[in-house]
């Protein structure tokens, strides 16, 4: 079955947004590319860098997530961001899932990351940083 991973990510400060955007760029590319990726996208929202990408499965994801720009990158999330949150699910879709449910996924079963400056939502364990409002997160739809 399909993995999905969502994660949201604020830049602390407009200072790392360079080198932040070089790793984002080469990352995505190297996603794009990696055996067993089955989707990619990436969007700024709210002052919040999201990803989603669907994975053939877990494995897939992990192989990827601990090679090249991407690993190059992780480090460097605990000094520049003061937000960063994480889900992976499972997903039976053809196609990856709307940013909504993305965004639903990663309010109901999301975690936070570690960072070094932490927002006060991000300190809260709020996975959406400030943003979070349970009343704006579209609900599930049953099938």
């Amino acid at each position: 079955m399909p993995t999905v991973s969502v994660t949201r990510l604020r830049l602390r400060s407009a200072w790392y947004a360079p080198a932040f955007l070089w790793y984002s760029v080469t990352s995505i590319q190297q996603a794009k590319r990696a055996e067993g990726n089955l989707g990619a996208f990436v969007r700024q929202s709210n002052g919040a860098y999201w990803t989603l990408t669907m994975w053939r499965d877990v494995a897939a994801m992990r192989a990827f997530m601990l090679s090249g720009a991407h690993r190059k990158a992780m480090p460097h999330l605990v000094n520049w961001c003061d937000e960063a949150a994480t889900a992976r699910f499972d997903w039976t879709g053809d196609s990856l899932p709307s940013w909504n449910e993305a965004e639903r996924q990663l309010a109901t079963h999301g975690k936070t990351s570690p960072v070094k400056h932490p927002s006060p939502a991000h300190a809260a364990g709020k996975t959406l940083g400030t943003s979070q409002d349970a009343t704006k997160i579209a609900p599930a739809v049953a099938s």
